[in-house]
């Protein structure tokens, strides 16, 4: 690890950024392995019903627990700031009241389950046969929520630790309880479409006790310090709830744009709606690699940022900016020649293969208008610049609803991805514009934010 003070030549620099950045990369190719894994075993009970309920439930969990990923990121770039500092007792402080409030958020979201549940649902939509199974599997799962939001926090906390191996470790082994648990309880205990969810959630407390021990063994000494009287003290409280609102309140803004694309795309019709699968899941493997590095924004950006280091704070952006060219410049080619056989690897449906190359060339712009939105907010939650994540997102969305909806007119496919490349380039756009009025106002030097406490080492 390089050390936070002194200089660091590009080779060291790089090296930090992929130390942190092919970890999380590896861990964000496994998130979407749960729902994959209990849709093949659904596949082998034989009724198909039994596929559509654990993608709907799968989707329906992913909607409610994609508004608490602030218990990550905001965990993240607290802890990487009091990391550069120096502050540990500010880290594990950080960590206690991540878990605190993802505890009480878990037992929250438990007790209104039959509430949120038909919430959830209205938004999904399916038949009647398909959503009794879901809220089944919704029901069961649900008990989870505590497990998955302590995860999420200890992921983010050992980010800011500038470690992404503990996370990365934690999702293989989540995934592979949940394939064994899920087997034994669907095959061995005849437990049925109830075994799938009950297989996943055991996994899932699997993860969170191994994710305990991890921090109690590598830091216990560091948590055992923290006085429980400084858990509520308002000062360094009330910076970690307005962190975590904004990061929220962005989330909701996400959570509506993808709703309305996916929406307005059924309209369209099926042949249509499949086509756009096909290309949200180019989308998403862009993310994967680009988060990956916004990953290791957060971790040496929020370390720099807290220890003061401004040269080696805007030379890691500089590098993380040219690892996303690259990026963006391999995925552009591959989906500018390449998409045919791309979309064919994904479904053996012609019809949806042509429907969906005849918007190929949005495939080529998904990661040049993205891309520099992916970085920046990696960036700002290093610098917990979360006022400017919600701005940008507030500005990018209202372009995003201004082309899909106005002029009134008839609703084509080209407009509706027109509206959501226009949302990725002015969400990039706009944290551009921020960071750079941050930087007239001197206010990325860390001397305003840094609230540790302490001074930073030298």
């Amino acid at each position: 690890m390089s050390p936070v003070a002194g200089e660091i030549g590009p080779m060291g620099m790089n090296r930090d950024i992929l130390r942190i950045a092919l970890p999380a990369i590896v861990t964000n190719v496994t998130v979407p392995l749960l729902g994959l894994i209990d849709t093949g075993i659904a596949g082998h009970i034989g009724h198909a019903e039994c596929i559509g309920a654990i993608a709907v439930g799968s989707m329906m969990l992913s909607l409610v627990y994609q508004n608490f990923v602030f218990l990550r990121m905001g965990t993240s770039g607290i802890t990487a700031q009091a990391y550069g500092a120096g502050d540990m007792g500010g880290a594990a402080l950080t960590l206690l009241r991540a878990l605190a409030l993802a505890a009480v958020t878990g037992l929250a979201l438990i007790a209104v389950q039959y509430p949120l549940q038909w919430i959830v649902l209205l938004a999904v939509g399916s038949s009647e046969e398909v959503a009794q199974l879901a809220r089944a599997y919704f029901y069961i799962v649900i008990w989870g929520a505590p497990a998955i939001l302590m995860t999420m926090a200890i992921k983010g906390w050992f980010l800011g630790m500038q470690d992404s191996r503990v996370p990365m470790a934690l999702s293989v082994f989540v995934n592979l309880m949940n394939i064994a648990a899920s087997l034994v309880a669907v095959f061995v205990m005849r437990y049925g479409f109830i075994g799938i969810a009950c297989g996943t959630i055991a996994a899932q407390y699997a993860g969170v006790l191994l994710a305990l021990g991890i921090v109690t063994r590598k830091h216990g000494s560091l948590l055992r310090a923290v006085r429980p009287s400084s858990i509520l003290r308002r000062g360094t409280l009330g910076r970690f709830f307005t962190v975590n609102r904004d990061i929220f309140l962005r989330s909701l803004c996400l959570m509506a744009i993808t709703l309305t694309f996916t929406s307005l795309g059924a309209r369209l019709g099926d042949i249509t709606l499949a086509a756009n699968a096909l290309m949200i899941q180019l989308f998403l493997l862009i993310s994967y690699f680009l988060d990956g590095f916004a990953f290791a924004g957060e971790a040496l950006v929020g370390r720099f940022y807290g220890a003061m280091q401004t040269t080696l704070m805007r030379q890691c952006i500089n590098w993380l900016f040219v690892w996303g060219v690259g990026i963006m410049a391999v995925f552009a080619l591959l989906y500018c020649f390449l998409s045919h056989g791309i979309f064919g690897i994904l479904t053996d449906d012609t019809a949806v293969v042509e429907a969906a190359m005849d918007y190929r060339w949005w495939c080529m712009l998904l990661p040049l208008a993205g891309m520099a939105g992916f970085v920046w907010d990696g960036v700002f939650i290093g610098m917990t610049a979360t006022r400017g994540m919600l701005a940008s997102i507030l500005i990018s969305a209202s372009v995003f609803f201004l082309v899909a909806f106005f002029p009134a007119g008839a609703l084509t496919n080209h407009r509706l991805w027109a509206a959501f490349i226009g949302y990725l380039a002015v969400r990039g756009i706009a944290h551009t514009l921020y960071y750079r009025l941050r930087l007239r106002q001197g206010a990325v030097n860390g001397s305003r934010s840094n609230r540790t406490g302490r001074r930073p080492r030298r």
